[in-house]
C-alpha cells in the first residue's frame, strides 16, 4: 500500500461519493493524503456553505480515513522555489496549487487530481508525479 495525495477537486468528490469507477479503481488500495491546503479549503466550503452538523460529522468521518500533510519548513521553502521558477519561465502558478505540488515534491508522493493543466508544469519541470483523472 502506498500514500497518494489528493487534490481538493479528488477530496471533494470523494466526500460526497461521487468517485466515477476509473478513478475509484486506481485509489483503491492506496492510502489517501490531503495537504493542510486542502483541509483550509475544505473548511471554507463548509463555513460559505454553512454546513450543519449532520455534513459536518460526515466531514469529520471522512477525515478520520485520510492522513493530513502538515505544513514544514522543508514543504514552504520548496514552495518559495516552485514559485520563483515558475515567474522565471513566465508561468506563474496559483498558490494553493504550488502548496499542493510542494507538500507531495517534499514527500516524493504522487497527486491525483482532476485539473491536470494546474499542474502539468510543475510535472514538466519539477518532477511532480500526478495521477490524472479525466473521468470525475
Amino acid at each position: 500500500m502506498s500514500l497518494v495525495v489528493l487534490d481538493t477537486d479528488v477530496a471533494s468528490a470523494s466526500l460526497r461519493g461521487r468517485l466515477a469507477d476509473p478513478l475509484r479503481t486506481r485509489l483503491t488500495g492506496e492510502t489517501w493524503c490531503i495537504s493542510f491546503v486542502t483541509l483550509g479549503e475544505l473548511t471554507k466550503w463548509t463555513v460559505l456553505r454553512s454546513w450543519g452538523p449532520h455534513k459536518l460529522a460526515e466531514l469529520a468521518n471522512w477525515r478520520q480515513h485520510v492522513l493530513l500533510l502538515p505544513y514544514s519548513d522543508r514543504v514552504a521553502v520548496r514552495w518559495g522555489e516552485l514559485q520563483a521558477r515558475a515567474e522565471r519561465r513566465g508561468r506563474a502558478r496559483p498558490v494553493n496549487d504550488t502548496w499542493i505540488a510542494a507538500c507531495c515534491l517534499v514527500r516524493n508522493l504522487p497527486l491525483a487530481t482532476f485539473n491536470l493543466k494546474d499542474f502539468e508544469d510543475f510535472a514538466e519541470h519539477d518532477g511532480l508525479r500526478i495521477i490524472g483523472i479525466n473521468d470525475r
